[in-house]
C-alpha cells in the first residue's frame, strides 16, 4: 500500500498482498532464532500443548505477512514507476495496534494476507505527511483468521498545503 500518494487512499480499500506457506523445517528454524518455546521447536512438546502439535510462532505468522506486504508493494512500485508515475515517499509506521493470533498456524499451512484502509486523515504537526490507518488480516486455507492487526503508516502528500 505504499505506491500511491496519501490523496489516493480510500477508505474501504482492499488489497491482497499474497499468500506464504509454512514449511515444518522453516517453523523450527524460525522458532530457534526468534521464539525458542517447545511447541515450536519440536513435535513431541507441540502434541503435548494447548496446540496438540508442533505449531508456528505468532511472530513467525506476522513475519510472512511482512514478507508478503513487501514483495506486494515493491511489485506495485516497479509497476507505477514503469508508467512513468511520480513515487511517493513513504514515511515510518507510527506503530500498530490490536495485534491478535487467534488460531494456530501448522506447518503445512499456507496463510493470505489482505488489508483494508480504515481510515486516514491530515497530520497538522506533519504538513508534508497523512497517516493512513489499515485492518490487516491473515487467513489459513481453510479461511480460518490465524492474524489481525491495525497497523498505521505516513504516507507523502502531492502537496503540503493541499486538503484531502
Amino acid at each position: 500500500m505504499t505506491w500511491m500518494y496519501f490523496e489516493e487512499f480510500e477508505t474501504g480499500r482492499m488489497d491482497d498482498f499474497g499468500s506464504y506457506h509454512f514449511e515444518r523445517d522453516e517453523v523450527i528454524r524460525f522458532a530457534r532464532a526468534y521464539d525458542p518455546q517447545g511447541f515450536h521447536l519440536d513435535d513431541e512438546a507441540g502434541r503435548a500443548s494447548i496446540f496438540g502439535r508442533l505449531a508456528a510462532s505468532g511472530w513467525h505468522t506476522t513475519a510472512g505477512m511482512m514478507k508478503c506486504w513487501s514483495a506486494y508493494s515493491f511489485r506495485l512500485r516497479a509497476e507505477r514507476a514503469q508508467q512513468g508515475l511520480a513515487l511517493p515517499e513513504i514515511g515510518p509506521s507510527p506503530g500498530f495496534e490490536g495485534l491478535e493470533w487467534p488460531r494456530p498456524v501448522y506447518p503445512g499451512d499456507t496463510v493470505s494476507y489482505a488489508g483494508e484502509v480504515t481510515s486516514k486523515r491530515l497530520l497538522a504537526s506533519r504538513p508534508r505527511w497523512g497517516l493512513v490507518t489499515s485492518r490487516i488480516e491473515g487467513v489459513n486455507q481453510e479461511g480460518v483468521k490465524v492474524l489481525a492487526l491495525s497497523s498505521k503508516l505516513l504516507i507523502e502528500r502531492r502537496a503540503s498545503g493541499q486538503v484531502a
